[in-house]
């Protein structure tokens, strides 16, 4: 077996990471746009930081920047196959986690839309959740997952 990577995916999925971190770092500095389409205690808690929540905020930027180095790592020619396989794996399981983290989300946000669940969102924050927060996650998951491909030796030696 060979590890492939999709370039459109990969490229797609390291602009996708720095864009996503990019707005915790704003979120961090202190803007305000965009946050109230979050709702909930997360859009009470941009208002009234308490102590450490600036910092919070700050490390998931930082650790949604990992998400873009290890893609960049997938273009690296390893020799040692166990270092590609880890690198394959951990990127289909991290497009997998985004992809069921963004799915659940919308789920359970739709579920209070319908009235089966009660979350304290209102009808602003639930729309933009639904309609772009959620579905952006997915996405995410999406192009983690299709950035890297198995191709078996006889594929490889068919393509010749």
């Amino acid at each position: 077996m060979k590890i492939q990577t999709d370039g459109r995916f990969l490229y797609a999925g390291v602009i996708w990471t720095v864009i996503f971190a990019g707005i915790s770092f704003y979120w961090a500095s202190g803007g305000m746009i965009g946050a109230r389409s979050l709702g909930g205690s997360i859009y009470r808690l941009a208002l009234h930081p308490p102590p450490g929540f600036t910092a919070m905020i700050w490390t998931t930027g930082v650790i949604k920047l990992f998400g873009a180095l290890l893609l960049m790592l997938l273009l690296i020619k390893w020799r040692n196959p166990a270092i590609r396989k880890v690198l394959y794996l951990i990127t289909r399981f991290s497009g997998l986690l985004l992809f069921l983290y963004g799915l659940l989300n919308f789920t359970t946000i739709s579920l209070s839309a319908a009235g089966f669940l009660n979350f304290a969102l209102g009808e602003y924050a639930t729309f933009w959740r639904l309609a772009f927060w959620e579905p952006l996650w997915m996405i995410g998951g999406i192009f983690y997952f299709f950035a890297v491909k198995k191709k078996s030796n006889r594929s490889l030696e068919a393509a010749d």
